[in-house]
C-alpha cells in the first residue's frame, strides 16, 4: 500500500475541491445522484442485515461497502464537498469564488436527495409488494428509525436539537476522515481500508448523516412511520446538514489545511497541472 505524506494528500484535497467548483452542472448532478442512490442502497443493506441477524454491529461492519463503491466510481456526496470544496477558495485558487462553492453544494444536495429518494421509493415498493401488503420486518424497522430520530429528538426540545446537531458534527468528522484517508493511499486496497474504519464508527455510533437520512426518512414515511415531512425536515435533515458542514469543514478540512498545506496564498499549482483525471474523484 503506497502512502502519501500529509502535505501531499492535503494538496490533493485542495485540487479535488477546485475541480468540483469548475465541474459542469450535468456532471455534478449525475455524480451526486449516483452517490445518493448507492449510499441509500448501502443503508438499506445494513438495516436488512441488522434486522435479520439481530446485530447492529454486523450491519455497521458491512455498511461501508457502499461508501467505498461510490468513492472508487468517482461520485460526490454532500458531506465530502462540504470539506473539500471550500479549501480551494481558502487557498485562493484562481477563479474559485464563494458563489462557485455554494453552487456546488446546492447541486450536490439536489442530486444526492434525488438519488436517495429514488432508492427509498424502490425499497418501499419491494418491501410491501407495491403497497399491497403490510411492510415486512425490515420495512417496519425503517419506520421505527424515522420516528425515533425525529419525534424522539423533538420530545427533548432544545436539548434534542443540540444532540441532533452534535451527532451531525461527529458524523462528518468521521465521514470526511474517510474521504481523506482514501487519499493517503494510491492503491485500491489501501483506499478501501482507509475509508472502512471511520465509516464503520459513524454508522455504528448512530451519528446523523444527511444523505443516509435522505433515504431512511422518506422510506420510513412511505412505510408507515409515525412522523411527518415537517418532523423530518425540522427535526433531522436541516440540523443534520448544518452539523455535517461544521464537522467536516472544521475538524477535517480546516485542521489539515492549517497544519499541512504548503501554501495559503493560492501559489499551489493549478488543478490541471497537478491532478490527472483519474485522481479527481468524488467524495
Amino acid at each position: 500500500m503506497s502512502y502519501l505524506n500529509p502535505s501531499e494528500f492535503v494538496g490533493k484535497m485542495i485540487d479535488a475541491g477546485e475541480a468540483k467548483v469548475f465541474m459542469s452542472t450535468r456532471d455534478t448532478v449525475i455524480r451526486a445522484y449516483m452517490a445518493g442512490a448507492i449510499l441509500a442502497l448501502a443503508a438499506a443493506f445494513a438495516v436488512t442485515i441488522s434486522v435479520q441477524t439481530g446485530s447492529a454491529l454486523v450491519g455497521a461492519l458491512l455498511f461501508p461497502v457502499g461508501f467505498c463503491m461510490l468513492y472508487l466510481l468517482g461520485f460526490d456526496l454532500l458531506t465530502g464537498v462540504f470539506t473539500l470544496v471550500p479549501l480551494a477558495w481558502i487557498d485562493r485558487r484562481p477563479g474559485v469564488t464563494m458563489k462557485g462553492v455554494l453552487r456546488n453544494w446546492a447541486l450536490v444536495f439536489v442530486g444526492n436527495f434525488a438519488g436517495a429518494l429514488t432508492v427509498a421509493l424502490m425499497m418501499a415498493v419491494i418491501l410491501t409488494f407495491a403497497f399491497t401488503v403490510e411492510p415486512n420486518d425490515v420495512g417496519q424497522r425503517l419506520g421505527e428509525i424515522g420516528a425515533a430520530r425525529t419525534v424522539g429528538y423533538a420530545e427533548h426540545g432544545a436539548a434534542g436539537m443540540l444532540t441532533l446537531f452534535l451527532r451531525g458534527v461527529l458524523c462528518n468528522w468521521m465521514v470526511s476522515t474517510g474521504v481523506v484517508a482514501a487519499m493517503i493511499s494510491t492503491s485500491v486496497s489501501g483506499k478501501v481500508i482507509g475509508m472502512w474504519m471511520p465509516i464503520l464508527v459513524f454508522f455504528y455510533m448512530g451519528f446523523e448523516h444527511s444523505i443516509v437520512n435522505m433515504f431512511l426518512f422518506p422510506s420510513g414515511l412511505m412505510l408507515g412511520g409515525d412522523f411527518s415531512i415537517a418532523d423530518y425536515l425540522l427535526w433531522n435533515e436541516f440540523p443534520t446538514v448544518v452539523g455535517n458542514l461544521v464537522g467536516g469543514l472544521t475538524f477535517v478540512g480546516l485542521t489539515l489545511y492549517a497544519t499541512h498545506a504548503r501554501t495559503g496564498t493560492g501559489r499551489t499549482r493549478p488543478v490541471h497541472e497537478t491532478v490527472r483525471p483519474a485522481e479527481v474523484v468524488a467524495r
